[in-house]
C-alpha cells in the first residue's frame, strides 16, 4: 500500500503564504494533485494551512497584507502625481487664461468637458437635466437625448459632487475635473498591482508591475494630454474587473467571499459600461475568453454563468440609465452571451466521450453559437432599425481586406495612425524597459502548457477520477491563471492589429511579465529541467531576480523619469484664442456654425454657439451629416455648399487652411481626398487615379471661396480672417436675416 508523504507547510517570508500554496502545473508529483478546473483538490496527504491555529501567523499575514496594500497605494498616487506634473508642465496649465484652458481640451475631449460646464452653470440641477435630455444645441435642427446618445454620467456625477461639497471657495471646477480622472489612475495602478499579486501571492509583483506601468507611460496611457477621452474613466474599472475575476477564481475561495468578489466584478463592469461607449466590443473579447476556457473545461458551469450574467445585467442596466439606447441590445455581446448560454443550457453532454467525439462536440457547440448569435444580432438590429455602429464594421471590413471602400465614415478611421497596426517602435520601446523579454517568456511557456492542459482535459472522459498512473503526468493550470493568460493573448492581438487598442492590453501586460518573474510557475518548470528544484532555490530566485530588474529601472530611468516631469513648456495656440474670442463678442448667441468635428467642438466648449455636428459619431444621421458638411473641403458649386448649409441651419463656417490644404497624411488620406473619392471625383496632385473617377467640374470650394468672385460673393461673406481660420457668413432670405438680426 502506497502511503502519500505529507509536506512542512513553510511561511513564505516575504508574502506571507504557504509554500505549499496551489502549483500553476504538476507532473510527476503525487503529494500535491488537485482539480483546478473546479478550484477544488484532494487534500489528501496535504492539509491546509489555517492562520487561525498558528500563533502569530494572523498578524504577520494582517502585516504582510496592509505593507502591500500600503505600496499599491504609494505607486499608485505617485502616477496620478506624475501625470498631473507633466500636464501642469505641458501646458503651464496653471498660468492658462480660461479660453486657453478650454481649449487645451481637444477634439472630443471638448465636447464631453462642455456638458460638465453646462452642467455648473444650470441654475439647479433639476434644470441642468433637463436641458441635457432636451438638447438643441449640439445639432442644429434637432432636438436630442445627451443622457441617451452619450456617456457622459460621469461629468453630470462630477458637477453635482462640485455644486453640494463645499470646496467652490478653494478649487476651480477644471481643476475638480481633472484631478478626479488623474485619481482614476491611481485605482488603474492598484487594480494592476493586486492582479499580479493574486497571481504571484507577491507583492514585490505588485511593486514591479506599477513601476513598468509608470516607465512605459507611453504606451500604457494619454491620460495627461487626453484627459476627458472616455477611455480614461473607463479603462481603471476594467482593470478593477480583472483584478475581481482574477480572485473570483482562485481556487478554494469561500461561497461568502466569492459572493462579495462577484458584487465588486459586478459593480466594477457597470462602472466601465456606464463610461464608455465601445464597452460592447472590449465586454465581447471577454466574452470569447470566458467561452474558450469554458469549452476547454477550465471554468466550472457556475463560474461561466455568473460571469455571463452579470455582463448582461451591467449592459442592461446601462441601456435603462441610457434611455433606452438601442445601440446596447443590437450590441454582438449581447447576442452571444444569450447564445451561449441558450445552446449551453440543451447541450448538456458536452464534456463527456473521448477525445475525438468531445472535439466533435465543441466544434459543434461553437458552431451552433456563432450561428445563433448572427441570427439573433441581424433580427434585432433588423426590427430595431439600428444603424448606429455600421460603420465600425464597415472599417473592420476593409482593415482585414474583406471589402475595398470608398465609404468616406470607414476611410476616416482608416486614414487614422491610431487605427492602423501597432508600429515596431512600440516593441522597442518595450524592450528599453525590460518589459518585454519576461513577457514573450512566460506568454510563450505558459501557452504551451495551456495547449497541454487543454488536451489533457479534452482526453479525459466525464468522470473526475484519474488513475494514480496517469495522474502523476497530468497538467494542471489554475483557472485565474489561465483566465489572464488568454486576456493577455487576446487583447494583445487586438493592439496589434489596432494601435489604438494597445491600452486595454499594455497595463495588463505589465502585470502578466511581473507574475512571471515574481511567481512560481515559471521559475518551477525551469528549475525541474535543471534538477535544482528546491524551496530554498526557488526563493532566492523569486525575491531576487524582481530586486534586481527595480534596482535596474532605478538607475536607468529614474533621472529620466524626474527631467521629464519638470521640463517646462508652455501652452501657445493664439490663433484659436482670437478665434474663440471674436465668436463669444461678435456673433448671436444662437449663431450655428459649421466646420470640422474637431474645430466645432471647442467652438462649443468655449462659446455654448450651435453646432452642425460634433466628433461623437455614434450616430447614423449625424454621420451623413458630417459627409454633407464636409463638402466644404471638396469640388463643389457655391450654390451646391449653400444649400447643404442652409439646409442644417449653418448661419456661418469656419475654414481651416490645415484642411484645405493638408500635408499631414498622404495622398488618398488627406481628408479632401476622402471627399473626391466619396464623390468620384479625380485626387489633386501626381499619383495614379482609378480609372472609374472623372475629373470634377468645378474647384475646390474652400480655395475658390477665398477669391471673392461671384457666385461665392453672393452667397457667402468673409466675416473673420487670421493665419489659420477664415470665418464666412452665409447670406440668406431678408426674412431669415432679420430673424438673425439680434446681437448676442
Amino acid at each position: 500500500m502506497r502511503v502519500r508523504r505529507k509536506r512542512n507547510s513553510n511561511l513564505d517570508d516575504n508574502t506571507g503564504t504557504s509554500q505549499d500554496s496551489l502549483p500553476l502545473v504538476n507532473f510527476g508529483a503525487k503529494d500535491n494533485q488537485r482539480d483546478y478546473r473546479n478550484g477544488q483538490g484532494d487534500t489528501e496527504g496535504c492539509p491546509k494551512l489555517s492562520w487561525s491555529h498558528i500563533p502569530g501567523q494572523s498578524c504577520w499575514l494582517v502585516v504582510v497584507i496592509a505593507v502591500g496594500l500600503r505600496l499599491a497605494g504609494v505607486i499608485g498616487l505617485f502616477h496620478a502625481w506624475c501625470v498631473n506634473s507633466i500636464h501642469e508642465n505641458l501646458l503651464w496649465f496653471s498660468h492658462l487664461k480660461e479660453v486657453e484652458r478650454e481649449i487645451s481640451f481637444r477634439t472630443e475631449c471638448g465636447l464631453y468637458y462642455s456638458y460638465y460646464k453646462q452642467m455648473l452653470k444650470a441654475p439647479s440641477i433639476q434644470q441642468g437635466l433637463y436641458e441635457l435630455i432636451h438638447d438643441n444645441t449640439t445639432e442644429s435642427k434637432r432636438t436630442i437625448n445627451i443622457l441617451q446618445r452619450m456617456n457622459i454620467y460621469q461629468e453630470v456625477f462630477l458637477s453635482i459632487l462640485y455644486k453640494i461639497l463645499p470646496i467652490q471657495a478653494y478649487l476651480e471646477p477644471v481643476y475638480f475635473y481633472i484631478y478626479t480622472v488623474f485619481s482614476l489612475q491611481t485605482v488603474y495602478v492598484i487594480a494592476l498591482f493586486i492582479t499580479s499579486w493574486l497571481l504571484s501571492d507577491s507583492w514585490l509583483a505588485g511593486a514591479l508591475t506599477g513601476v513598468w506601468y509608470i516607465l512605459n507611460r507611453v504606451d500604457t496611457t494619454r491620460v495627461e494630454f487626453t484627459i476627458s477621452l472616455r477611455e480614461n474613466w473607463s479603462i481603471p474599472f476594467f482593470a478593477l474587473q480583472v483584478a475581481a475575476i482574477t480572485c473570483y477564481l482562485r481556487p478554494h475561495l469561500k461561497p461568502i467571499h466569492q459572493r462579495v468578489v462577484l458584487w465588486l466584478v459586478f459593480v466594477s463592469t457597470f462602472s466601465f459600461c456606464l463610461t464608455w461607449q465601445f464597452n460592447q466590443f472590449v465586454l465581447l473579447v471577454q466574452a470569447l475568453i470566458i467561452f474558450t476556457l469554458d469549452c476547454l473545461d477550465f471554468f466550472t458551469s457556475e463560474q461561466v454563468v455568473s460571469l455571463y450574467l452579470i455582463q448582461v445585467l451591467s449592459l442592461l442596466l446601462v441601456w435603462l440609465l441610457q434611455f433606452c439606447n438601442s445601440m446596447i441590445l443590437g450590441s454582438l455581446v449581447l447576442s452571444f452571451i444569450v447564445s451561449a448560454l441558450f445552446i449551453k443550457h440543451f447541450q448538456t453532454r458536452l464534456k463527456t466521450g473521448g477525445f475525438v467525439t468531445r472535439v466533435g462536440k465543441l466544434a459543434l457547440h461553437t458552431l451552433l453559437v456563432l450561428t445563433l448569435t448572427f441570427i439573433i444580432n441581424y433580427s434585432a438590429k433588423q426590427i430595431l432599425q439600428l444603424k448606429s455602429d455600421e460603420h465600425i464594421f464597415k472599417f473592420i471590413k476593409a482593415k482585414f481586406g474583406f471589402r475595398a471602400t470608398r465609404d468616406f465614415d470607414a476611410s476616416l478611421y482608416l486614414c487614422e495612425e491610431a487605427f492602423g497596426l501597432l508600429p515596431l517602435v512600440t516593441y522597442e520601446r518595450l524592450a528599453g524597459t525590460v518589459l518585454l523579454y519576461p513577457y514573450l517568456c512566460t506568454l510563450s511557456v505558459l501557452f504551451i502548457l495551456l495547449l497541454l492542459v487543454a488536451l489533457s482535459n479534452l482526453s479525459a472522459n466525464g468522470s473526475r477520477q484519474i488513475s494514480r498512473e496517469r495522474e502523476e503526468w497530468t497538467f494542471r493550470m489554475r483557472p485565474d491563471v489561465a483566465y489572464n493568460l488568454l486576456h493577455t493573448v487576446f487583447f494583445g492581438l487586438l493592439a496589434f492589429s489596432t494601435m489604438r487598442m494597445k491600452y486595454l492590453w499594455t497595463g495588463h501586460m505589465c502585470a502578466f511579465a511581473a507574475f512571471g518573474v515574481c511567481g512560481k510557475e515559471v521559475w518551477t518548470l525551469s528549475l525541474r529541467v535543471l534538477h535544482c528544484n528546491t524551496k530554498t532555490t526557488m526563493r532566492l530566485i523569486r525575491y531576487s531576480v524582481p530586486i534586481i530588474i527595480l534596482a535596474f529601472l532605478y538607475y536607468k530611468f529614474w533621472p529620466r523619469l524626474m527631467e521629464e516631469i519638470s521640463e517646462l513648456r508652455e501652452f501657445y495656440d493664439p490663433d484659436t484664442v482670437e478665434l474663440m474670442e471674436w465668436i463669444r463678442l461678435k456673433t448671436p448667441k444662437r449663431a450655428v456654425f459649421a466646420g470640422s468635428m474637431q474645430l466645432l467642438a471647442g467652438i462649443k466648449l468655449c462659446t455654448g454657439r450651435v453646432l452642425t455636428n460634433h466628433p461623437h459619431y455614434e450616430d447614423q444621421a449625424l454621420r451623413e451629416r458630417t459627409r454633407q458638411v464636409y463638402q466644404i473641403y471638396a469640388h463643389q458649386s457655391a450654390e451646391e455648399v449653400h444649400k447643404v448649409l442652409i439646409s442644417v441651419g449653418a448661419d456661418y463656417i469656419v475654414l481651416e487652411d490645415s484642411i484645405c490644404y493638408e500635408r499631414r497624411h498622404s495622398r488618398g488620406c488627406r481628408l479632401r481626398d476622402l471627399l473626391d473619392l466619396a464623390n468620384g471625383h479625380i485626387m489633386d496632385g501626381s499619383g495614379e487615379n482609378d480609372p472609374d473617377l472623372v475629373p470634377a467640374s468645378h474647384p475646390r470650394f474652400c480655395e475658390a471661396v477665398k477669391t471673392g468672385v461671384p457666385p461665392y460673393s453672393k452667397l457667402f461673406t468673409r466675416v473673420f480672417k487670421n493665419k489659420t481660420f477664415h470665418v464666412y457668413k452665409l447670406k440668406k432670405s431678408k426674412k431669415k436675416n432679420k430673424a438673425d438680426s439680434a446681437g448676442p
